[in-house]
């Protein structure tokens, strides 16, 4: 990838969860997420080499831990980025309701812009999750690729924060109680019930139930309306179907969304990273539109 000519890069963490094809094509710098074993550590992109299903495959012995993002990860990313001509950087991450992640990038560059006063920087909030936070760093950098400034893109990226419409549909309750993530009353009563949610982050970036299923025969329909209504018009828009060890959802969903819409653009298709699917357990479809007017 050649260098945009406002020598801005885009950096991003890897619970952005963005395609390994489309952070080289838009050379988007990715600060990888690490996951704790009692006997070793990985991160988000070792793992991803190694078995995108490991994580799943391992539940049975251990439920690994992620941690934090420190300062110094994300300089590292900076650093090579300014050795390879860099000058100033977009930081863009999951939602700082969810995670320490964006504080960690903001530090980092509140850093480098302090060393090197010339330079621009600016953090970002997606207050969303996976792709729903990896969509701006793709648009950022697409944008930056034709020739956009610095300040239209930062600009854009305020204005289009609620353009992302993404929802998740999951098999089991089980994997976000432990995370923490929702109440333990909660997946109790989905349990009993057999319900199983879908899920959204809310404008403050924290998970909200859009609609809650009694089991998963209509899953696919229920996820693919909710995200993109009927009567959408999808000339403007990308669409992305993540899976955590749902492939056959995703498979269904992908042909739903084009029989329904022929002309939709599905950018990426892609099993969310490990620190994702720690969270989340096995059994979970995303679909995301992002509206670029």
């Amino acid at each position: 990838a050649s260098m945009n000519n406002s020598k801005t890069c885009v950096i991003c963490d890897s619970g952005s969860d963005i395609s390994s094809d489309l952070t080289e094509k838009y050379d988007i710098r990715v600060v990888p997420l690490i996951i704790n074993y009692r006997e070793r550590s990985f991160t988000d992109l070792e793992l991803e080499k190694l078995d995108p299903h490991y994580v799943y495959n391992h539940f049975k012995e251990e439920i690994p831990k992620t941690s934090a993002l420190n300062m110094q990860e994300v300089l590292d990313v900076v650093e090579k980025a300014r050795a390879d001509g860099y000058e100033n950087f977009i930081g863009i991450t999951i939602s700082s309701a969810m995670s320490s992640t964006f504080n960690a990038v903001r530090s980092a560059l509140i850093e480098y812009s302090e060393e090197n006063p010339t330079a621009k920087t600016y953090s970002f909030d997606s207050k969303n999750i996976s792709i729903g936070s990896g969509v701006f760093a793709i648009w950022a950098a697409s944008e930056l690729n034709d020739g956009k400034s610095f300040e239209e893109v930062t600009e854009g990226l305020e204005r289009k924060k609620y353009d992302i419409h993404l929802a998740f549909y999951m098999d089991t309750l089980e994997y976000l109680k432990k995370g923490g993530r929702i109440t333990p009353s909660v997946a109790i009563v989905g349990k009993l019930l057999n319900l199983r949610p879908i899920i959204a982050c809310n404008k403050e970036g924290v998970y909200y139930t859009v609609a809650k299923l009694r089991g998963s025969a209509k899953a696919v329909e229920e996820l693919v309306s909710a995200v993109i209504p009927e009567g959408t018009d999808l000339t403007h828009s990308w669409i992305m179907i993540m899976n955590g060890k749902g492939a056959e959802y995703a498979e269904r969903a992908k042909k739903l969304i084009l029989d329904l819409f022929p002309g939709a653009k599905i950018i990426m298709e892609k099993q969310i990273v490990p620190t994702m699917a720690i969270n989340t357990g096995p059994g979970l479809l995303g679909i995301a539109r992002f509206d670029l007017k």
